[in-house]
């Protein structure tokens, strides 16, 4: 340690350098590095240098981007060679004297960046036998960390090895650590000489168990390749002295396949195909990408169920209280079910069913949240069969369908071969949901794909691309949902059969809501045990003003809500188990009035319906996807020349509609009382309210030309009646969809009259009582019959009311 003073004495006050910043270097005293300096800040400090006594600072930069930027910790060298290039670039060989410290940083502005150090100076007490300790250790660590990286030469192992003095022993080693310069920095900077020592030894250790760990490593990749090697190699050979002699291979490694494959009962045009494969298979090399191919398809055969059938279930009265307990109304779907496992149960024999009997191909269509999905699932309970879901939402490629060609890297079988897989039996209750929501694009049609699946003539022979053998899914129950039936090509609509599921009336989603969700709903959120009820007065206020919609889904989330608020509630009361009281003692009964409280402010209002007639104002009846709704539309008239303006976001075929009911009052205006120029010199502006609402469909007719009747006569529609139809140019009015969600649509907004077209009488008489009993409702067949209606007889012109009276 006296000699490292001894260097330093003399230098312990602060001299002025130039400044060497250094990319990603470290230079250490006693060491010597080349370096090729082409930067500017660089050419300057070394040309000041060579002008003094060749000395500069040289320290490690911080930022890369920044020549100034540079760690205060660095080391005074001299320039023992130099070059200058014929670019202006210099190369040098500098030497480390010793290590220092800025006390001034160069600022930037000057030509030549100047800074003054302080040399770093050995501190604390030193422990000679404690040093020298530790000095041994961290050269023997150095010596293995040289054997292990064998990027250390021998003159700086035996340099590091003779050094008179640890400080020497450390700026050796140091300089030929391969870490990062940060390290580098961290042990240049340092000034306990013990510390230091244990920080390298440290970073030693770690470097040494680094290399270890990579060797180990490759030593087994190594040794696990040439062991394969030699497998392949030995395997080779004994298939050579076999091949020779004539005899069997003694250990078939394929022989478990092809008797697993066997085990499964395939068709003989399978099993002959997985045997081609499998003798193919036998002729590769194990590690050939063609081998894997093939051992991957003959696993999907091998695990493909081929005649494995789950017993289904002939009870009808247990299989009708298993639909019961699941869903509430939803009557055709589940007579539609009982009818299928009546039929099973009559036409099996010793408890086989015929190979031609085929399973149905259904379709749930309705409203979201009606239940469709969940009783598919339900189907299957009932059954005893397999449930197998795949959601067809955004599928766009027929390979989704039908799979990929097994020579594409990765393919894999289509959706209906792997659902099959999981489901293990050939008969599984098999759900495409939301089939309306398909689509395609240049790798083709999914929809047409599933042509075949859902064909009872075809799917017994379905081709996927990867399997290439047909595989039957006759046995199947497929099952597809759909929202609207108008988005699915007629030829996969005309391949199922479509059961109808509406949405639900207040009184279903009343009893819905009583026997399943409020007892599911408390029963997650812990309060099972509570005496939590609800009045049927709140159900019914959370399904008018907070939700808004055909099914029960929305409903269950505002239940959910409640229950979430009543928990909180119990846990801020200190009842549950962390608390004293038990649950079963808490008791709440919501009512109306505190739903306001539970869920805030309410969602929805009644659709736009005026309390008073307005003329020029009349109320149609609309289906969407949600449910119906009422809709009120709205015309005026004044001078012009006849011509129609139609406003509200209207759709093509609504718009045609319009100028229909137009033209048909022309043609009957002569009967009417009509008010103004006339008809054909009004320009009528029709106008549907919410008008960032798309609004499209011909049943809003006969609302149209009511509405212009209205504004032509100056005299309002009778209140409270709504109607729908589709209008002719004769005046015919034409039958309409969605009838009990527009039925339900002006139940909710108080409406005591609702007018449709006599060819729905027969739908209507299908309705369940509660709505029949909500409104009176009139059939028609022609829009004279609705004037009668909705207007009185001031309407109709005097002298036809003359001629009326005269023939009574």
């Amino acid at each position: 340690m006296a000699n490292i003073l001894s260097v330093l004495k003399g230098k312990n006050q602060s001299e002025e350098y130039p400044l060497l910043p250094l990319r990603d270097m470290v230079l250490f005293p006693n060491t010597m590095i080349p370096i090729f300096i082409t930067y500017k800040a660089g050419i300057a400090s070394v040309e000041e240098a060579l002008k003094r006594d060749n000395h500069l600072f040289a320290a490690c930069r911080r930022n890369a981007l920044d020549s100034f930027d540079t760690h205060s910790a660095g080391t005074v060298a001299r320039i023992v060679q130099q070059l200058r290039l014929p670019d202006g670039t210099f190369r040098v060989v500098l030497h480390g004297e010793y290590r220092a410290r800025m006390t001034r940083a160069a600022t930037g502005k000057e030509s030549v960046p100047l800074v003054k150090v302080q040399p770093i100076a050995v501190s604390g007490e030193v422990n000679d036998a404690e040093e020298a300790a530790l000095l041994r250790t961290v050269q023997q660590s150095f010596v293995q960390y040289a054997e292990l990286s064998r990027k250390v030469s021998a003159d700086t192992l035996a340099a590091a090895d003779k050094a008179d003095s640890p400080e020497r022993a450390i700026n050796f080693i140091c300089n030929a650590l391969s870490v990062k310069a940060e390290r580098k920095v961290e042990l240049l900077s340092m000034e306990n000489t013990q510390a230091r020592l244990k920080t390298l030894l440290e970073t030693l250790e770690m470097e040494n168990e680094i290399f270890g760990l990579q060797k180990k490593i490759s030593t087994k990749v190594r040794t696990r390749m040439e062991k394969t090697q030699r497998e392949y190699i030995l395997n080779e050979q004994i298939r050579e002295i076999n091949k020779e002699l004539g005899k069997e291979s003694i250990a078939d490694e394929f022989a478990e396949v092809e008797k697993s494959i066997e085990g499964k009962d395939p068709p003989e045009e399978v099993l002959a195909k997985a045997r081609k494969e499998i003798g193919r298979l036998r002729r590769l090399q194990p590690f050939s990408p063609e081998a894997g191919v093939l051992r991957a398809y003959l696993d999907w055969i091998a695990d493909l169920p081929w005649s494995k059938i789950s017993d289904d279930a002939v009870d009808l009265a247990e299989a009708e209280k298993k639909l019961n307990e699941d869903h509430f109304g939803i009557k055709k779907a589940k007579e539609r079910i009982l009818e299928f496992i009546a039929v099973r149960r009559l036409i099996s024999r010793s408890g086989e069913i015929p190979a031609g009997n085929k399973g149905p191909i259904l379709c749930f269509a309705g409203p979201p949240g009606t239940g469709k999905t969940s009783l598919g699932k339900s189907v299957a309970r009932a059954l005893g069969r397999s449930f197998i879901r795949i959601s067809l939402g955004g599928v766009r490629d027929e390979a989704e369908i039908r799979g990929h060609r097994k020579t594409y890297v990765g393919a894999l079988p289509g959706k209906i071969i792997q659902s099959m897989r999981r489901a293990e039996t050939v008969n599984p209750v098999f759900l495409l949901d939301e089939i309306d929501k398909l689509s395609s694009d240049f790798r083709g049609d999914p929809a047409s794909a599933l042509l075949e699946v859902l064909d009872p003539e075809q799917n017994s022979s379905f081709t996927d691309h990867y399997m290439e053998v047909p595989y039957d899914l006759s046995k199947v129950l497929f099952i597809a949902t759909a929202n609207s039936l108008h988005t699915i090509p007629y030829p996969l609509l005309d391949r199922m059969e479509i059961i109808e599921i509406p949405g639900y009336g207040e009184l279903e989603k009343l009893s819905i809501a009583r026997q399943f969700l409020v007892p599911k709903e408390l029963s997650e959120n812990g309060l099972e045990a509570a005496a939590i009820s609800f009045t049927d007065e709140a159900i019914l206020e959370i399904v008018r003003h907070w939700t808004m919609e055909s099914g029960v889904r929305g409903l269950e989330r505002e239940i959910a809500r409640c229950a979430r608020r009543i928990a909180r509630e119990a846990v801020q009361k200190e009842y549950g188990i962390a608390h004293n009281k038990p649950i079963e003692s808490f008791k709440k009964k919501i009512q109306k009035k505190d739903l306001e409280k539970l869920l805030g402010r309410k969602k929805y209002k009644n659709d736009v319906v005026y309390q008073e007639a307005r003329t020029g104002v009349s109320y149609g009846l609309a289906w969407t996807e949600t449910g119906g709704t009422v809709l009120p539309v709205e015309s005026t008239g004044f001078g012009g020349s006849g011509e129609c303006v139609m406003t509200g976001n209207l759709g093509d075929v609504m718009k045609e509609s319009a100028r229909i009911a137009l033209s048909y009052l022309r043609s009957v205006s002569d009967k009417y009382a009509v008010k103004g120029p006339g008809i054909a010199k009004t320009d009528f502006h029709i106008h549907v309210p919410e008008g960032a609402i798309p609004k499209d469909g011909p049943s809003a007719g006969v609302t149209v030309a009511a509405s212009l009747l209205s504004t032509l006569c100056a005299v309002p529609p009778k209140p409270g009646i709504a109607m729908t139809g589709e209008l002719t140019l004769t005046g015919r009015i034409l039958p309409i969809g969605g009838l009990k969600e527009k039925l339900l649509a002006a139940i909710r907004n108080g409406m005591t009259q609702v007018i449709i077209p006599k060819d729905n009488e027969e739908d209507f008489s299908e309705l369940d009582s509660e709505i029949k009993d909500a409104l009176k409702v009139l059939f028609i067949e022609s829009a004279e019959e609705a004037f009668r209606i909705l207007f009185d007889k001031r309407i109709l012109k005097k002298n036809l009311k003359k001629r009326a009276a005269k023939k009574k």
